[in-house]
């Protein structure tokens, strides 16, 4: 649970990393209409989750929760929503841009295959590593899971950032991080189908609200960050930028003291 409440919050720091990678403009302002869906919906399943984790809304099927399926549904209905939006996208005075370098389809497919095998099968050996790194250093399994392991399984949005920004495909860049917040939130839910002691909501521990929130305050400043023209930079960060930032450090330091 840490771990995907404490990605959203590092998924939305690296919309400031798109703004220091980027010299030629503002890529976030010229992707804000078709992002605001996303983001919006990103923010709704984050609130969801943090909704669910603290009302403790004890109804379930079997060992499923409610709350769980709820979850899933909306995700599902979120999916269906942007589909349609993109079978309409919105006019912009500007073209799309066309990526270049763009491997052929079967060569992608291949590849992300691969690469989607190694993180399944090297993620396990992640995940007890950290577990002894939290019981060696006392700094427990929430700090932990919140943190190093949160920034390490959000590398490949690292990467996928970067490499998206290189090769001109903007919109992958920005629309990567908003629906990984909210695929971060599904994956709360269908999580629920594995655990088999009760609803896995219920498990979560209410500390974990801290880092659902952080997450939640953050994408809202992405988005509004989209979305409004402040064009003024503090040194190499746009404003809305230097706030993710700050916001990111400032929680991490109150997670820390809060221990």
């Amino acid at each position: 649970a840490g771990n995907l409440l404490g990605s959203n919050a590092f998924n939305m720091l690296l919309l400031a990393v798109i703004d220091i990678a980027n010299h030629n403009g503002r890529v976030l302002r010229k992707a804000a209409i078709r992002h605001a869906l996303s983001g919006s919906l990103s923010i709704f399943m984050i609130a969801l989750v943090l909704f669910f984790i603290l009302a403790d809304i004890d109804l379930s099927i079997g060992w499923f929760g409610i709350d769980s399926f709820v979850i899933i549904l909306f995700y599902i209905v979120a999916m269906g929503l942007i589909q349609n939006h993109q079978a309409y996208p919105v006019k912009t005075s500007e073209p799309e841009a066309v990526a270049q370098g763009t491997p052929g389809l079967v060569k992608a497919i291949i590849g992300f295959v691969i690469a989607s095998g190694v993180l399944v099968l090297i993620t396990p050996v992640m995940v007890k590593n950290a577990n002894a790194i939290a019981a060696e250093t006392g700094f427990g399994a929430t700090f932990i899971g919140t943190t190093l392991v949160a920034l390490v399984t959000s590398l490949p949005e690292l990467v996928t950032t970067l490499a998206a920004i290189k090769i001109g495909a903007n919109d992958m860049a920005i629309g990567n991080l908003f629906g990984s917040n909210m695929f971060n939130m599904f994956a709360v839910g269908l999580t629920d189908l594995f655990y088999t002691n009760g609803r896995f909501l219920s498990a979560i521990d209410p500390s974990f609200t801290l880092i659902a929130a952080l997450g939640l305050i953050m994408t809202c400043v992405g988005l509004v960050g989209n979305l409004v023209k402040l064009e003024k930079r503090l040194w190499i960060l746009e404003i809305d930028a230097a706030l993710l930032v700050l916001i990111y450090f400032g929680g991490m330091w109150l997670l820390y003291i809060k221990g």
